[in-house]
């Protein structure tokens, strides 16, 4: 592989929202392999610090129910109208939803966020994947769905880290130019003597 193809998918990832996701399914060896990729992420002292449930049955219709109450308390109806309270009650009916659990490793004594760190790099892993296997997705750590993740079975030291969304996407979906600001204003030399 070559460094132009590698930028090319890195380039080519990009959030796609469940409303986009077709009612295609995605095969568990498909969800199998991109996990693994996950799995491959750089770790300090190789902790591992990840665990990902994918939420199956009643959950995609639990966690679209789940947010358009939350979203219709939290805003008013010029905010929030009736059409989309309906529209995101059946948001995530089309989507794969693999739970993101930060698993700490108490033996490694390592700082939260290089834990944390290293799970980012997992679901980057899995963000290329779903890219190179033309399937949409994004981590969704929104507040609805973090307190959604509350009603999620974990261990007593585990933490819920939001919901990484993955679908086939709809044939008719137009994306945007994305930009990114130039190198020159995020990369600089500090040469010392």
């Amino acid at each position: 592989m070559t460094i132009k193809a590698i930028t090319k998918l890195i380039k080519e990832r990009k959030s796609t929202y469940a409303y986009d996701f077709s009612e295609k399914e995605i095969p568990k060896n498909t969800i199998e392999d991109i996990v693994e990729n996950a799995l491959w992420a750089p770790t300090h002292l190789h902790t591992q610090p990840w665990r990902f449930i994918v939420l199956k049955g009643k959950h995609q219709q639990e966690l679209g129910e789940f947010m358009a109450d939350y979203y219709r308390e939290m805003y008013t109806e010029k905010k929030f109208s009736n059409e989309r309270f309906e529209a995101t009650k059946n948001y995530s009916k089309n989507a794969t939803l693999l739970a993101v659990i930060f698993k700490p490793n108490k033996k490694a004594k390592l700082p939260e966020w290089e834990e944390l760190a290293a799970i980012a790099c997992g679901v980057q892993n899995m963000w290329l994947s779903c890219t190179a296997l033309n399937i949409g997705c994004y981590w969704d750590t929104s507040v609805a769905t973090m307190k959604y993740g509350k009603s999620i079975d974990l261990d007593g030291d585990e933490k819920f880290l939001g919901i990484f969304y993955m679908g086939h996407l709809k044939n008719e979906i137009q994306f945007r130019k994305r930009k990114r600001k130039s190198l020159s204003k995020k990369l600089s030399y500090d040469y010392k003597n």
